[in-house]
């Protein structure tokens, strides 16, 4: 028994220090004094609320001071909430001058190219060319470690607006529907112009025949049985309801542990994946710790999760169930969850959820053929030069095949940080392609705002060497899918 109890106790800190020759510095005390990430400075102290650091987090590094947080603020309400609303304009200045210090924010749209539902898509791109170059093609060819020496990347890891706080954060057109999830601590950084329309369409495999079943109308708890009763099985039914109710979270609920004026009913799984899309609402990777380490994640579409085999942007979970089971409405904090609670499912409850995530459809490609190849008759010159691309000299259908719905249903590493002095970020799943245009702004944080910026960005990391033109064609084929 007593060696079972020193088992338990070795990887305690405070056992170590307590042991014989604990005046002497313990292992552990020598493997932090070695931890000098090389290429970035350890993450500093920043409690609930701190502002970003100017210079950006991807140049931070190292571990934390405790995987898990306080479920209270250490200070009154009212403190906290007066503290908080006097300090956010500077805090969404500073997140707006991150912005436009490397994208040109103005709108830019073309008559007919529009989303599922109509809004028109945005153009780009939208990243600023670097000072002293005369073309992205010139750019490109200075390689990773010139373009790393003059540190102008514009495609540099986008940090939460509050990291330091982090948890959902909605876009002003959810806000203005939803006032209840408004923060008082910080606003959604990225324009309108460059989010997703809203609300967005529904599509599902077992009624392809009505298009859109929604009609344009946002899902809610209120509306969900008149608008899916006669369409869904019983069970389908249920996980549907699971989806629109509001639960509690870490910042949106009922105790003073809150970041809304009012105490909080929390939020549901379709308060950002609205209609089982997104609404362009964005959260921190729940993946590791401290919050500074954590990578900010854009929404994704659950249109077509049938056709996916991992879930979730860095740890591969293998299915919609578990997704469901796991999704982090506490930043996979379980201390927190058990302070606050809310939101304690059952194995039944999560794979009814995933049953009905499992029918949510992509938007019609009447361009493409059964294989996901466009159909010539019905495709331009332009989309089909772009194809050509797509499957050869711009290398994307190494990881998005066409036959397997535009995703190997992998992760890769793409050593982003070859163009920037700072922390690697490790591998990120493939995500789907089909229906692409819906889902702007892309990539895993939203730093590219367009399609056009999307293929800029991987133009440049491939060092494919695309024109002009080529780019072009290569983003027309993209709105095809």
């Amino acid at each position: 028994m007593r060696l079972l109890l020193l088992v338990l106790l070795a990887g305690s800190e405070d056992f170590l220090r307590q042991t014989p020759g604990a005046n002497a510095p313990s292992d552990l005390d020598r493997w932090r004094a070695d931890e000098k990430p090389e290429g970035v400075k350890p993450y500093p102290d920043a409690p609930p609320g701190t502002p970003n650091p100017p210079d950006g987090l991807y140049r931070y590094g190292g571990r934390g001071r405790s995987s898990y947080a306080p479920p209270t603020l250490g200070e009154p309400f009212e403190k906290w909430r007066a503290r908080m609303e006097k300090q956010r304009p500077s805090v969404d200045a500073a997140a707006r001058k991150v912005l436009e210090s490397r994208f040109e924010l103005k709108c830019r749209t073309a008559p007919g190219l529009t989303m599922s539902r109509g809004k028109l898509q945005p153009l780009g791109p939208t990243a600023k060319l670097p000072k002293g170059v005369k073309s992205w093609e010139e750019y490109a060819a200075l390689g990773a470690d010139a373009i790393a020496r003059r540190d102008d990347f514009p495609f540099r890891p986008l940090d939460h607006p509050l990291q330091s706080t982090a948890h959902m954060l909605f876009p002003q057109v959810w806000t203005v529907a939803h006032p209840e999830h408004e923060r008082f601590d910080v606003g959604f950084d990225i324009p309108g112009c460059f989010l997703p329309e809203f609300p967005p369409a529904m599509y599902l495999t077992t009624h392809k025949e009505l298009g859109d079943v929604t009609r344009g109308v946002e899902v809610t708890y209120g509306n969900y049985f008149e608008l899916f009763n006669g369409l869904l099985t019983g069970e389908q039914m249920e996980g549907l309801r699971l989806l629109v109710t509001p639960f509690q979270t870490t910042w949106f609920n009922s105790t003073h542990h809150r970041v809304t004026a009012a105490p909080s009913q929390g939020v549901a799984c379709f308060s950002c994946h609205v209609n089982g899309h997104t609404n362009g609402a964005i959260e921190l990777a729940p993946d590791t710790r401290p919050n500074y380490a954590r990578l900010r994640t854009d929404t994704p579409t659950m249109r077509g999760n049938w056709a996916l085999l991992i879930y979730s942007s860095k740890r591969s979970i293998r299915s919609m169930d578990h997704f469901a089971e796991v999704e982090e409405y506490f930043d996979g904090d379980t201390a927190m969850l058990a302070a606050i609670g809310g939101r304690t499912l059952d194995k039944p409850q999560t794979n009814r959820m995933g049953d009905f995530n499992s029918i949510l459809d992509f938007p019609p490609a009447p361009k493409l053929d059964a294989l996901n190849r466009l159909i010539k008759g019905k495709a331009t010159e332009v989309e089909l030069r772009g194809e050509a691309l797509f499957e050869g000299k711009a290398k994307c259908s190494g990881c998005h095949p066409a036959i397997a719905q535009f995703t190997d249903n992998s992760m890769h590493d793409l050593q982003v940080e070859r163009f920037y002095a700072g922390r690697p970020e490790g591998p990120v799943k493939t995500f789907s392609l089909r229906g692409i245009r819906d889902s702007p702004p892309y990539f895993h944080d939203g730093r590219m705002l367009t399609l056009e910026d999307t293929v800029l960005f991987f133009d440049l990391l491939l060092g494919t060497q695309l024109t002009a033109d080529e780019r072009a064609d290569l983003a027309a084929y993209l709105r095809a899918l």
